[in-house]
């Protein structure tokens, strides 16, 4: 059963927390450290020279033989160069392990060879990282060894940011400078910074790793391009929650010791919807703690699944016909002194300071749902919005009954005077106890869903870096709160005035309020009546990022330049066609070199038992149809082949930009689907020991 430990013994071990700050560091030194931490303060080198001498000295009692600043630059994945503490031997061969407060707080990396959107030239390599001193640094374990880790934030030799911190850390700063205007607006004096808190839900799948190595779909794009469905999928929900089988479990049990050990707080685990399909969550924490954490998470499933013989697959979609992966971002705000500014307590309708808190979000939402659907933009979560599995790519928002009666009183009546009550569910059997009941039930098809104190984001894909969304949440919101507030400010009477502002902001905004069935036909059309965006593709949401509005809000908080968005959307341009791009021409690859030769083999075998039953004077009716079937789909596969060949050089060919990305997916995806369509067609001819490579059913009931 493996060795038992204490949780409580190994948790965070492997970080330099607060706790070891205070234990190492000279109490000056530590009391900078803090100040820099919460207030933003400056720290001087001679500062950081103590910190890094002390961090280098409780990295190597961990074994570490490197550090690396560790940052998120804009490929989806984290970059990192590993140095030695060792320094230039002496003259009698010794070195000395030395880690500087330079070394600590800037690094150096080659920023050319990483996406700028034309911020940096190809012969222009100088970038810096910086350290993020509100993340703490860690030491990690792994093949390498032992690796001492800083987060960083990542920018040009000119200061602009080519990375997802950077500007997550100014959005931090944006809506914590408005949430406090909001709080001193209400009578807090005492509450001295507010944090946007995360909690993301990291579904994934586990496949065989040797069925994975004979998969090039999986190898090349993350995805299944081709493949039949097996007789039997989701759909007896039998694996949703089910037990946990041991090979799974042991799995999860050392994925959990390390993210404890990392100092991630790994709270649930539990199978997911689709065959192979599994979930992992922790508990909340800061925006951008959050976002390294789930960037530990991911690498950890990926590498823990390798030492357990399997690969962990984190695309959005990694085989057509089950649920695909998705991340639910938990986002709420928080106070240093534990106040959740989404708490509405027991009677929301009393409850101003929520209501006000509540219809500023709305309004925020309903102002930019596109830059909220682009947040979660990407090739993969394509094939998944919209699909009976996601949310739709419509923005909307999941009140409950509880606050959409609120709601409705306020735009009725312009007074709140009630909010519903959960009450009491009986259980009608003697021996269990009756539940208390919420007084608002759930749903799982709202992109955006108020789920009792937070609103939970539930578009993300799981592959992506939470970043984006936090970004676009955390500084929309602190929109929506600082004109609030410049009004308010100048208000004669307060009372009045918010009650008003509350109760236009709710009728203005109501249209984003939906509380039904997302996956309905009737929805969308409903959603295009009231006016709501339904941006159905990555290529449609990405130029959401450089409209007039965006480019104003934005700029206004500091959060990004109108050059940095610029570049976003060349990066996110040019990164959708290289992605299409490998699918296609690994579709081409597969196809020409396992595909068709395997199923040319199939129909000489039948042709030779067509001759062969002949021969002997027997009926061959049967095997001669199923040659002529194989021989028809043969033909149409060459066909779509041909004719996807002939697209994606067109396509590859193009200048890199928006006529780019439309044209791939416009006419490359609609012929990679046509290539699909017969091959998959085939696979349920063609006999299983001539099929190139494990069918769905190999991958997701043989794990």
């Amino acid at each position: 059963m493996g060795e038992y430990f204490n949780v409580a013994d190994i948790f965070g071990e492997d970080v330099f927390t607060e706790r070891v700050m205070r234990e190492r560091l000279p109490k000056k030194v530590y009391h900078a450290l803090k100040q820099t931490i919460e207030e933003g303060k400056e720290l001087d080198l001679e500062t950081a020279d103590v910190i890094a001498s002390v961090m280098k000295d409780w990295a190597l009692e961990k074994g570490a033989t490197h550090y690396s600043h560790w940052f998120q630059p804009l490929t989806g994945v984290t970059a990192e160069k590993h140095d030695s503490f060792i320094t230039a031997p002496d003259s009698e061969g010794r070195i000395l392990l030395e880690f500087s407060g330079k070394e600590l707080i800037k690094g150096e990396p080659d920023a050319s060879s990483f996406p700028s959107g034309g911020l940096r030239a190809t012969f222009e390599a100088r970038g810096y990282t910086a350290w993020d001193c509100t993340s703490p640094a860690f030491v990690r374990h792994d093949a390498a060894g032992a690796i001492l880790c800083i987060p960083t934030a990542f920018c040009s030799y000119t200061g602009e940011a080519l990375d997802q911190k950077t500007p997550l850390l100014r959005s931090m700063e944006a809506i914590n400078t408005q949430a406090l205007r909001v709080l001193r607006l209400f009578g807090n004096t005492t509450s001295k910074k507010v944090t946007p808190c995360v909690g993301p839900e990291q579904e994934y799948f586990l496949v065989d790793e040797k069925k994975f190595r004979q998969r090039k779909d999986l190898i090349f794009t993350g995805r299944t391009l081709f493949g039949a469905m097996p007789p039997k999928g989701q759909e007896l929900d039998d694996h949703y929650f089910g037990a946990i089988r041991q090979k799974i479990a042991s799995f999860m049990k050392d994925v959990n010791e390390e993210l404890w050990r990392l100092g991630v707080s790994a709270k649930t685990q539990h199978n997911e919807a689709a065959p192979a399909q599994h979930e992992l969550a922790p508990i909340y924490a800061q925006a951008n703690v959050a976002v390294d954490h789930n960037q530990i998470i991911m690498r950890t499933l990926k590498r823990v699944a390798s030492a357990h013989g399997m690969k962990c697959l984190l695309h959005e979609k990694p085989f057509a016909g089950v649920n695909g992966s998705g991340k639910h971002n938990n986002w709420s705000l928080t106070t240093d002194d534990g106040i959740n500014l989404l708490e509405p307590g027991k009677t929301p309708h009393e409850n101003v300071q929520f209501l006000f808190v509540l219809t500023c979000i709305l309004k925020a939402v309903d102002r930019h749902a596109d830059l909220l659907r682009e947040s979660a933009a990407d090739p993969g979560n394509d094939h998944r919005l919209g699909a009976a599995e996601a949310p739709p790519a419509i923005i909307s928002v999941f009140l409950g009954e509880q606050l959409e009666d609120v709601l409705a009183q306020l735009i009725r009546t312009g007074t709140a005077t009630h909010s519903i009550k959960g009450g009491v569910l009986e259980t009608g059997v003697k021996t269990l106890p009756n539940l208390a009941k919420d007084a608002t039930d759930r749903n799982r098809t709202s992109p955006f869903a108020f789920t009792g104190n937070k609103f939970e984001f539930r578009m993300v894909g799981s592959r992506d870096s939470i970043a984006a969304p936090n970004i676009v949440l955390n500084t929309i919101v602190a929109e929506a709160f600082a004109e609030a507030c410049d009004e308010l400010e100048r208000a004669e009477d307060f009372d009045e005035a918010v009650h008003d502002l509350i109760k236009r902001y709710a009728r203005e905004h109501q249209r984003i309020v939906f509380n039904g069935n997302g996956y309905s036909d009737e929805w969308v059309e409903e959603a295009k009546r009231r006016g709501l965006p339904n941006l159905k593709s990555m290529v449609d949401a990405i130029p959401a990022l450089v409209t007039e509005k965006s480019i104003e809000l934005f700029g206004k908080f500091g959060v990004f330049t109108k050059a940095e968005l610029e570049s976003r959307v060349e990066i996110q341009f040019e990164a959708y066609a290289k992605v299409i791009n490998i699918e296609a021409r690994s579709m081409i690859d597969i196809a020409s070199k396992q595909i068709i030769p395997a199923v040319i083999k199939y129909t000489k075998s039948l042709a030779d038992t067509v001759n062969s039953v002949m021969a002997a004077g027997v009926d061959a009716d049967v095997q001669r149809e199923l040659l002529k079937e194989t021989s028809v789909l043969l033909s149409q596969t060459k066909d779509a082949l041909k004719k996807l060949t002939e697209v994606a050089a067109k396509a590859a060919a193009m200048e890199a930009g928006e006529a780019q990305a439309r044209y791939y997916y416009e006419v490359v995806m609609p012929a990679m689907s046509s290539l699909r369509t017969p091959v998959d067609e085939l696979e349920m001819i063609v006999d299983k020991e001539m099929w190139p490579m494990p069918s769905y059913g190999d991958l997701i009931f043989e794990v």
